[in-house]
């Protein structure tokens, strides 16, 4: 006898298994929807151009976004037939001061940028020293601070190049030819929750320090140059000071600290020297460059790493030329607003400069330009 809490309903044919059951049906309500998606349209449009003329306003231009995939596309030129060519790595100095038209200007061919903010270029050193496909000529810029200290703010760049998929590159070339061009918001400076963050909010504990602000113009095959509003504009000129600043009066470092310092130090030039021999063995011209840095910024690298133990040893343990900014005169006297970086008009300058200076004092060999 069924027991009293079961039901005693009768099963029906949609209660079987494997048997469909009706979908349940809802209403619809009855709505000007076709009005109503091309207000929201209008509404998005309209708030979209208002972020656009707010940035167009500070002085923003549209300018190509220097993320991993623009990278890599300047990277693969080594793989895809341009093996022959002069590779640029190293820093933002190198980034920001090397201007590729004044060097094709005087060479004839347009080197490869693969310079990065913040970031040392030993990866990158590393890669082509491993690359058959590399035949050409590499100069390396040194900033102190990020070379020697190691520091590798945008190493997974690298990872990046030899893993990016197919459908990445696509979506770097629709970028690249409908918005980046087009739209000066779109820059990672100006997103919406990155200007919320630098609003200024209460201290909070352990939270110091601010992010580097927008600083320049990148082109689509990562010729970069200084945004103007750094020339223009002494208080976003002020701002970049004082972020650097921030580094400046740290206290010494222990004893401990100054060890690790010295390992890390050693260790930097170390692997420099072996990736160097790799390029040599391959006949490939390799040349340092100390691109300037003035006011505070280079009392700290002189204070911080001192060009003795750290330029000098460099090229010693490395056997390679090197040009420093401050043993030629042509190579100084730039303007270098905010102390690390030169307008794009000393750039120009100082490219043409430096250029000359490696033709006359370390040709390549074969009768090849740099």
């Amino acid at each position: 006898m069924p027991s009293s809490t079961s039901s005693s309903r009768r099963l029906t044919a949609a209660d079987r298994p494997g048997v469909a059951q009706p979908v349940p049906t809802r209403d619809v309500p009855d709505r000007p929807w076709p009005s109503m998606l091309l207000g929201a349209l209008l509404l998005a449009v309209l708030l979209t151009g208002a972020w656009e003329w707010h940035w167009r306003a500070f002085g923003a231009v549209p300018g190509y976004r220097d993320d991993d995939a623009l990278w890599a596309r300047q990277r693969r030129r080594i793989d895809a037939g341009d093996g022959s060519a002069t590779v640029l790595v190293g820093a933002s100095r190198t980034f920001f001061d090397v201007q590729l038209p004044a060097w094709e200007r005087l060479s004839g061919r347009r080197p490869i940028q693969l310079a990065l903010d913040g970031t040392t270029p030993l990866f990158a050193l590393e890669d082509l020293a491993n690359d058959p496909s590399f035949s050409g000529k590499l100069v390396i810029g040194i900033a102190p601070d990020i070379f020697f200290s190691g520091y590798e703010y945008l190493k997974g760049v690298g990872r990046y190049f030899h893993k990016e998929s197919p459908s990445q590159r696509v979506g770097k070339v629709l970028s690249m030819h409908l918005v980046e061009p087009w739209l000066a918001f779109y820059d990672p400076d100006f997103a919406l929750f990155t200007v919320l963050r630098r609003q200024p909010w209460p201290e909070r504990a352990g939270i110091s320090g601010h992010a580097v602000r927008k600083l320049s113009i990148t082109e689509a095959d990562r010729n970069n140059y200084m945004w103007s509003k750094l020339e223009t504009d002494s208080s976003y000129q002020a701002l970049a000071r004082s972020i650097w600043a921030e580094n400046f009066n740290h206290p010494p470092p222990t004893a401990q600290e100054a060890a690790e310092n010295q390992r890390t130090l050693d260790e930097q030039i170390a692997r420099t020297a072996a990736a160097v021999a790799r390029l040599r063995a391959r006949n490939i011209p390799v040349v340092f460059v100390r691109d300037p840095s003035a006011g505070d910024y280079l009392a700290f690298e002189d204070r911080a790493f001192p060009r003795k133990s750290t330029w000098d040893v460099l090229l010693a343990k490395t056997n390679a030329p090197g040009i420093h900014f401050q043993d030629y005169p042509q190579l100084q006297g730039y303007d270098l607003p905010e102390w690390s970086h030169m307008t794009r008009a000393s750039a120009e300058r100082y490219t043409a400069a430096l250029y000359q200076i490696m033709e006359r004092d370390y040709p390549p060999p074969n009768g090849t330009r740099w």
